[in-house]
């Protein structure tokens, strides 16, 4: 098992650490992978300019699309911000519908639709997916093609649909995209993958309706589009933030994240950035001895066992998949998408103004 104490991390000599040292690192990318990322961005921009120009068909559905992706692999903050957003949304008295592929469930390998329910197995739908019924309580849809599980949703009479990392998936048409960036991280070297973490070039920025950076850091949008005129139409600022630990047992009372200030905890995070939520307990006034594991691992009940009486604390994502063989003291920490008043108030506007348009 990997662990570490405080903030300095120990990983192991996996391949995903080497990458991981390339993509955000100071280690340079070897020309083989450079040109395989070459390679791949003729490839995306072919497969663009196909649907683009009709070759491939975009599907258009009769309820507005709003797409919630990013353009690296691994985690950035989008689950927390569709959570936000299907809250805003049936604040205004619309019933929105989440369509996903299930990364880390079966069910992401199969083209045929499934609805998820507060009982499904997150080993099936995946613990995203899982996630976002659970806290949301809105219709949720896992299928490999994002269309049929769009076309599911639109049967249970959803007024908008919500596609969970539906950014690079071009068969399903779209009204309104925000890209989502990790602002501590931004989008490492640059390079698509292998020798980076991007999946698109980064002036795909630009061809959004909104980026919204997660946290605060020196990512700057403008920085790196280079040109004012491919600038994103906006750039909001989102903040996540946790204060309650929940029993992963599902049974007692939240406990004040701030009553463990000082003691040293046991941190398990499979998530896509594990150092973004070991950081957020250390700034909590934690002593964290952090064990990071794959975005989407399955866990075993003995990578929770540590035999030393130390709390052990998880993200929300990971929860799900543990419930079954939490202990007493283990627990969860929720975590809730927030901007400034102001930004938020901008950016619904900017949602309301696209339905708006998409009803006439």
């Amino acid at each position: 098992m990997r662990s570490c104490t405080g903030c300095s991390l120990v990983p192991s000599a996996t391949l995903s650490t080497r990458l991981q040292a390339i993509w955000y690192g100071e280690s340079r990318p070897s020309w083989p992978l450079r040109a395989l990322s070459l390679l791949l961005e003729l490839l995306v921009r072919l497969r663009r300019a196909l649907y683009a120009h009709g070759v491939l068909t975009i599907h258009r559905l009769p309820r507005p699309v709003v797409v919630v992706g990013n353009l690296t692999v691994g985690g950035s903050g989008k689950t927390p911000l569709v959570i936000w957003l299907s809250a805003q949304l049936r604040a205004q008295g619309l019933q929105p519908g989440i369509v996903l592929r299930g990364y880390g469930g079966d069910a992401a390998r199969a083209n045929e639709p499934l609805e998820v329910d507060a009982g499904s197995d997150p080993d099936v739908v995946g613990d995203e997916a899982l996630l976002l019924r659970l806290r949301t309580l809105a219709p949720v849809v896992v299928c490999r093609d994002r269309v049929r599980g769009a076309q599911r949703l639109l049967r249970a009479g959803v007024d908008v649909i919500i596609a969970d990392d539906g950014l690079q998936h071009w068969p399903l048409g779209r009204d309104f995209e925000i890209a989502v960036v990790d602002a501590a991280r931004g989008l490492g070297n640059g390079h698509l993958l292998p020798a980076g973490p991007l999946r698109e070039p980064p002036a795909r920025l630009g061809q959004v309706d909104a980026v919204v950076l997660n946290g605060e850091g020196g990512f700057d949008v403008a920085q790196v589009l280079g040109d004012e005129r491919s600038s994103p139409r906006a750039v909001f600022v989102m903040h996540l933030a946790g204060e309650w630990l929940w029993p992963l047992s599902g049974s007692g009372e939240p406990m004040a994240l701030a009553r463990l200030a000082g003691l040293r905890v046991h941190a398990v995070a499979g998530i896509g950035n594990p150092q973004r939520f070991f950081a957020q307990l250390m700034a909590a006034g934690l002593v964290v001895i952090a064990h990071p594991f794959p975005d989407h691992h399955r866990y075993r009940p003995a990578e929770l066992e540590f035999n030393d009486g130390l709390p052990l604390l998880m993200t929300e994502k990971d929860a799900v998949k543990c419930r079954m063989f939490g202990a007493a003291n283990h627990w969860y920490l929720p975590v809730a998408a927030s901007f400034v008043e102001a930004q938020g108030s901008a950016l619904l506007t900017r949602l309301q103004r696209c339905l708006l348009e998409f009803s006439r």
